[in-house]
């Protein structure tokens, strides 16, 4: 899966980013001369019945793959990331619907740490690469068939 790459400058405003370093101190730097790589999210192990939703599949083939594992397994784990959470749980959502009540749900949120990468536009004039850690939030619902 291909990195994102986007201008620093799209999202912060003209105005000096302050920045921890790991010394304790604050570096200041000028968005305009730096370019956000956003790095992949750590995954959780993958097992067979694990779906990671993302916002560029589309929605009806994420929820027939969904189907796809159910009819295979008695449950399976969907997690989404941020924006995809909606889209998760309404996978799973409708997932119960289609069983008519069949399924059950079983949903836990958490918090995912993110790192970015901010390089220099021009490697001669700035300064070193940077990165900046963030917290995302991510859910994983379990739709399974209860024990009869």
């Amino acid at each position: 899966m291909a990195e994102q790459r986007s201008p620093v400058s799209a999202s912060v405003p003209h105005s000096p980013m302050v920045l921890p370093t790991p010394e304790g101190s604050t570096l200041e730097m000028d968005p305009v001369e730096y370019t956000l790589r956003k790095r992949l999210p750590r995954k959780l192990p993958k097992r067979r019945n694990d779906v990671y939703v993302n916002m560029k599949t589309d929605f009806k083939a994420q929820l027939a793959r969904c189907q796809k594992l159910l009819d295979a397994n008695r449950e399976i784990c969907i997690h989404g990331l941020g924006l995809a959470i909606n889209r998760a749980i309404n996978i799973a959502l409708q997932l119960q619907t289609s069983s008519q009540g069949a399924l059950q749900l079983a949903a836990n949120t958490s918090t995912v740490e993110l790192i970015d990468d901010l390089e220099p536009e021009d490697p001669d004039e700035a300064g070193e690469p940077l990165t900046r850690t963030r917290n995302n939030s991510a859910i994983h619902i379990k739709v399974f068939y209860p024990n009869p």
